[in-house]
């Protein structure tokens, strides 16, 4: 026991642990500050899904009074009756704040949700990180259609995918092909999922960019080699909501 005592204070000289993890050892998303994207799914009532957006849109201010609203859409298609939203914080501890002003906040309560949340049947979110690689960039002009195409991956995180999947990406958006609004990688909520949202001027031209893409051996290569790290994929389109402030 001496020995090995001996032994073990010797390793913690010669090896001392670095001050800083290494890099290469680390499968998270490498996140350098502590703004994160909250993703919120309702699900609306079929009869009361025009009454819902309705009294979204004359009462949301009251809710961006609190914290940064990114965007709000309506499902089109990959989910009936629902809406997406992504909301901005700095800080857990600055979300926890909004959630309790919101709960203190008499004409939120009364003019908004009171009347709101009867018109749901559910509600989801998720805890979203952009991608070390991408920020959040707004589309050339308002208006067009978004898709949010969500990727199951491989247990590993970006350090494990992530030069493929920037490659898939980026061969697209390079191309002219798309305009990728934000690459956002799962934190909270399902794990090692990623979330692309992706702009087009319609929905009959994001059919004849994908017909074209399919074609192009570049966008084949690219997709083949971020397929090998895929579970599975799914994806909605959405028309953003007047008051969305990307649109």
């Amino acid at each position: 026991q001496h020995d090995l005592r001996k032994i073990q204070r010797t390793s913690s000289v010669c090896f001392p642990f670095p001050k800083q993890p290494r890099a290469w050892i680390s499968t998270g998303p490498q996140q350098q500050h502590g703004t994160f994207y909250e993703f919120r799914t309702y699900n609306i009532q079929p009869h009361l899904n025009a009454a819902f957006l309705k009294l979204t849109s004359e009462k949301i201010h009251l809710r961006t009074a609190h914290s940064e609203l990114i965007g709000y859409w309506s499902v089109e298609y990959g989910g009936l009756n629902q809406v997406f939203h992504i909301w901005k914080y700095d800080s857990y501890a600055q979300r926890a704040s909004v959630r309790a002003a919101l709960a203190q906040d008499p004409n939120w309560i009364e003019q908004y949700i009171s009347k709101a949340m009867p018109m749901l049947s559910s509600q989801d979110n998720e805890v979203m990180y952009l991608v070390p690689w991408s920020k959040i960039q707004k589309p050339p002009k308002d208006g067009g259609v978004f898709e949010l195409a969500t990727f199951q991956m491989k247990p590993g995180g970006p350090a494990v995918w992530g030069k493929a999947f920037h490659a898939s990406v980026g061969i697209r958006t390079g191309s002219g092909y798309a305009h990728a609004v934000g690459v956002f990688h799962s934190e909270f909520g399902p794990l090692n999922q990623v979330h692309v949202l992706w702009w087009y001027e319609s929905a009959d031209e994001r059919a004849a960019i994908r017909r074209t893409s399919h074609e192009d051996a570049r966008v084949v290569a690219a997709v083949r080699e971020s397929a090998a790290y895929l579970v599975s994929q799914k994806n909605k389109l959405m028309f953003p909501c007047a008051f969305s402030p990307i649109k």
